[in-house]
């Protein structure tokens, strides 16, 4: 009997293993990655049926999504947008006070990415300070922010479903205030003194090195048969002819002396406010290849951590036909783009700038595929009544919640069917944006808890923990947080917090204490995402607008980051005692 329980448990494991793997380097996307396992577990028999079943309805997933599906409406809203015009001094640490104050503030309430996406635009249009010395701080504040409240960050909202799930009585509103106030202050005094490292890149719509533009050479064009430097091609100003595609061949660098043919696609990087002097060239076709659009419609965008074109070529996803826009230029930082424009697969984060037609703006896929940074807003046009109801609304649920008159859940769902009946929000939108993928995820990730939890595995680490450490359970309530705080870095916060809860609930039973501590070191752990741009969506959102390098996020992040862990590894436990 111990010879087959052992040997599932060593099943399990490796399925953790290698889900964990698969996370990290990427082999799959989350979901993907997620349901494979979770479909594993299952066929093997290491998860039943109702648990399944139960794990996709669990009431504090239900609350998740209700309240991104509410947030919908706030973004709506032109609340962020007036309020954002008030945010800019002269005096650079004043409006760096603004920004942060307000962005921890309304980050504690509503999502995180459609706060950062609200005040992108003002700060880039600033004309005063360099956008590079706002952005990585107003990312930072909504990491921070989220941390207020249990509606904060969906991690809060994803411990507390795991709670729920073991039948336990899950967080209140305002529990995790004092130790978010706590962090605001002590990482927001941090950010102020290091913002002395944040880089002065100009902005600018003229950004001279990075975009990727992508034209060709059509048939009887007087360019064929002739070399790059007679036509011209290598005193642009502010273009540099890097590449040559041809017959699928590419040709790099370019020799001045290169003869151009008939059907070449011919790859620029640079400024790309000057695409529009490509077409002073006989026969050469920009990828965007109405001019009249390109002089005068140019709109940059940021493609969505969720958006649906990711993973898939400009060309695959038709994406002229799908948005009324075509692709002037990409650009991606850390990485060196090659190859025509259609052929580039689409990741997070990556700007666009493009042409864009008459009906861009009236599409209803734009705000779930990209945050747009400059040009034409979409989405945002309430009646002064409506705009109304959905803020008003919103308080009121808070209310409502904060004094235990209703759970959170029933109110938003009412919330929701107000929004529904005065036509704030149109059931066509929710079909369209529901967040399909973070609830199977979160699903999944509650049913893996459940294996790993039946499989003693926990358990026997928690013991092993117990029984060999002096001050054990210190050490464990540390081990949890900085264990989650490193996975949360190279994977997303969710997933840091799917995989790390099992086992600090774990610890918490093993040493018979509390487990609000140690499911609290989850929760803010995987909030701790300052030092590589990936690990959590709004650094992505602000990586490629800002600029930035690695070296940009590891000056700020690593002194933010130890005061974080510093100041969480003490108030968490003086708030939330082990015993």
């Amino acid at each position: 009997m111990w010879v087959v329980a052992y040997s599932e448990q060593l099943i399990i494991a490796t399925i953790f293993v290698v889900m964990l793997a698969a996370l990290i380097c990427q082999w799959g996307s989350p979901v993907l990655v997620f349901v494979s396992a979770l479909l594993v577990s299952y066929g093997l028999g290491y998860l039943d049926t109702e648990t399944l079943l139960s794990s996709a309805v669990n009431p504090g997933l239900v609350t998740l999504v209700l309240l991104m599906v509410a947030s919908i409406a706030l973004e709506k809203t032109q609340m962020l947008a007036l309020l954002s015009r008030k945010l800019i001094s002269q005096n650079y640490q004043l409006t760096l006070f603004k920004i942060t104050g307000v962005t921890a503030l309304f980050s504690g309430f509503l999502n995180n990415t459609a706060v950062v996406a609200a005040l992108m635009p003002v700060i880039k249009r600033n004309g005063i300070h360099a956008p590079s010395r706002l952005f990585l701080p107003l990312s930072y504040a909504a990491i921070l922010g989220g941390t207020l409240t249990l509606i904060g960050t969906s991690t809060n909202l994803l411990v507390n479903s795991f709670l729920i799930e073991a039948s336990l009585p899950g967080f209140k509103l305002f529990d995790f205030l004092p130790v978010g106030l706590t962090l605001v202050a002590v990482c927001g005094l941090v950010l102020f003194f290091a913002s002395r490292f944040l880089p002065g890149y100009k902005d600018s719509h003229n950004l001279l090195d990075s975009y990727v533009i992508d034209a060709k050479i059509t048939p009887g064009s007087n360019l064929a048969g002739k070399t790059v430097l007679d036509n011209g091609l290598r005193s642009l100003d502010s273009l540099f002819l890097v590449e040559i595609e041809r017959n699928g061949q590419l040709i790099s660098p370019v020799n001045p002396q290169d003869v151009l043919l008939e059907g070449d696609h011919l790859v620029f990087a640079g400024d790309i406010s000057k695409v529009s002097m490509l077409s002073q060239f006989d026969g050469l076709k920009v990828f965007a290849d109405n001019h009249d659009l390109i002089k005068s419609n140019l709109t940059e965008v940021i493609v969505s951590p969720e958006a649906p074109i990711v993973g898939r070529t400009i060309k695959q996803v038709s994406f002229r036909s799908l948005f009324d826009a075509a692709v002037v230029g990409i650009r991606r930082n850390g990485e060196r783009l090659s190859g025509r424009l259609g052929k580039i697969t689409l990741r997070p984060g990556d700007n666009l700038v493009l042409a864009v037609g008459p009906d861009f703006h009236g599409r209803n896929n734009i705000s779930k595929n990209f945050f747009v940074v400059s040009g034409i807003e979409v989405d945002r046009h309430l009646t002064t009544r409506q705009e109304w109801i959905a803020i008003g609304g919103f308080v009121a649920v808070i209310g409502l919640t904060a004094l235990d008159i209703g759970s959170l859940l029933k109110n938003l769902l009412f919330f929701i069917a107000a929004l529904v009946v005065f036509g704030v929000l149109p059931i066509n939108e929710i079909k369209r944006r529901f967040p399909f993928e973070i609830w199977v995820i979160i699903a999944s990730a509650l049913g893996l808890a459940a294996v790993l939890d039946g499989s003693g595995l926990p358990q026997m680490l928690s013991e092993v923990v117990r029984d060999n450490a002096a001050n054990g359970i210190w050490i464990a309530f540390a081990g949890v947080f900085i264990s989650t705080w490193l996975l949360t870095e190279f994977v997303t916060n969710n997933a840091a917090a799917a995989l790390m809860f099992p086992l600090a609930f774990g610890l918490a039973t093993a040493f018979e204490v509390s487990y609000t501590p140690f499911v609290m070191a989850v929760a803010y752990g995987a909030s701790a995402s300052f030092i590589l741009p990936y690990g959590y969506q709004t650094n992505l959102m602000v990586f490629n607008a800002g600029r930035y390098r690695q070296r940009d996020f590891l000056k700020m992040g690593i002194p933010l980051a130890i005061a974080y862990i510093a100041t969480s590894l003490t108030a968490i436990p003086y708030f939330f005692p082990f015993n």
